[in-house]
């Protein structure tokens, strides 16, 4: 065995595995384009302040997470933890939204933690950005995009958790009510919720080693202005017409420091790991002014790929081929390839042997590649036909070349 292995927290994905990951991708597409999301591509890392500033400094992405390095040119450089800041960034700097902007970005993210079901140091998130609307149905349609990414994707009994964190100026009133409660119970909290009592008492809502203590705290929902107020119910209306199950959790608030308003996650009740969430978002109108932008109100979700596979009652995904082209002529290989390369162009999925092997070797290789049928290309040849055989039932005929497609649609 080589001592060479994947780094820790992460993965190799091979194939027949990889099956999933190909129709996952397939599914998001697919909803993307129903959805009017064009696809947006942004890098693999950026400037460190891209994160720190609309992470939030004291959040812990970036106190413990971030991969950070100086490049060569005396940089500091982040792979990307998460990439709505990402595509604020390229939005921004392509001038900005005019009217609304729909983008979709499905790619590799990375965070230094301790590995475990569920949690890796690279991972995959699939997401969407609405930016330029500030409506209730923008949410709406954000949070039922997920849903039914989830839907396709068999995630069974999944519950959306939905809170508001308010307008700016709410959430300045109830940080200091927050802060006031957690001082009175400060030698009872963690290390970490101490030290942010003062710089972020909010962040201590998503301390795991507290929730005893924050079960008596003030919630957002008790401070939201009126205009928050009317927007979250809204938005819950929203979610309701369009049957979509939700359930108000009110001291959820996100680990991200740019979220307003809206703020939800997605929680398949069957599913344990330390990790239960799949996937979550928000409304993050002020994003677009910590970047340097013009104000501009948004709203997007990302979904954690990865554990949407722990979570997903995966199908068996089925025939890898639909067809394995067995040479039991070789004087007819130059054949062969030319027919196996016009079916593929017809948009079946073959493959064949590249070398001369017997008969049953090339049988073998075909129950090997989980292919449904085998063509045989061989005596029946001079008559423009083949010999097909269907691999699970193990009924064969003798057909014409050009009715091949047609015996794998019938069968």
């Amino acid at each position: 065995m080589s001592r060479y292995q994947a780094p820790k927290g992460t993965y190799d994905i091979l194939p027949p595995e990889s099956a999933w990951w190909r129709d996952a991708r397939s599914v998001f597409d697919d909803l993307a384009e129903q959805f009017g999301y064009g696809f947006v591509i942004t890098p693999m890392f950026e400037d460190t302040d891209v994160f720190a500033r609309s992470v939030g400094a004291d959040s812990e992405i970036v106190q413990k997470q971030m991969y950070t390095f100086t490049d060569k040119g005396g940089r500091s450089i982040t792979l990307r933890p998460e990439a709505t800041a990402s595509v604020v960034r390229a939005v921004i700097q392509a001038g900005g939204v005019q009217g609304r902007f729909k983008g979709a970005y499905w790619g590799e993210m990375f965070r230094y933690e301790r590995p475990q079901k569920g949690r890796n140091r690279q991972f995959i998130q699939a997401g969407v950005e609405y930016l330029g609307s500030e409506s209730p149905e923008a949410d709406v349609e954000v949070i039922e995009f997920g849903y039914r990414m989830l839907e396709r994707l068999a995630v069974p009994r999944v519950e959306v958790r939905i809170n508001s964190i308010g307008d700016p100026e709410d959430r300045e009133v109830y940080r200091e009510a927050l802060g006031a409660f957690l001082r009175e119970h400060y030698d009872e909290l963690s290390e970490d919720s101490r030290r942010r009592v003062e710089s972020n008492p909010m962040r201590v809502l998503d301390s795991k080693f507290d929730r005893d203590i924050l079960e008596d705290a003030p919630v957002p929902l008790d401070y939201l202005g009126e205009e928050a107020a009317r927007h979250f119910q809204a938005v819950r209306d929203g979610l309701s017409a369009l049957g979509i199950p939700f359930v108000i959790h009110d001291k959820l608030v996100r680990g991200l420091d740019y979220y307003t308003r809206t703020v939800w996650e997605y929680i398949p009740t069957g599913y344990e790991a330390a990790q239960t969430s799949v996937g979550g978002g928000g409304r993050y109108d002020g994003l677009f002014e910590l970047l340097g932008g013009k104000p501009t109100p948004a709203v997007g979700l990302a979904m954690g790929v990865d554990r949407i596979l722990l979570a997903s009652s995966v199908p068996d995904p089925g025939h890898a081929l639909d067809v394995f082209v067995v040479v039991a002529d070789e004087s007819l290989r130059s054949e062969a390839r030319i027919l196996t390369s016009e079916l593929r162009a017809g948009g079946l999925r073959i493959d064949m042997t590249d070398t001369q092997r017997s008969v049953k070797a090339q049988f073998k290789e075909a129950d090997r590649s989980n292919a449904r049928a085998a063509v045989v290309i061989g005596a029946e040849w001079t008559g423009n036909e083949v010999t097909i055989k269907d691999l699970d039932s193990g009924v064969q005929d003798v057909i014409a070349i050009k009715e091949i497609e047609g015996w794998l649609r019938v069968r």
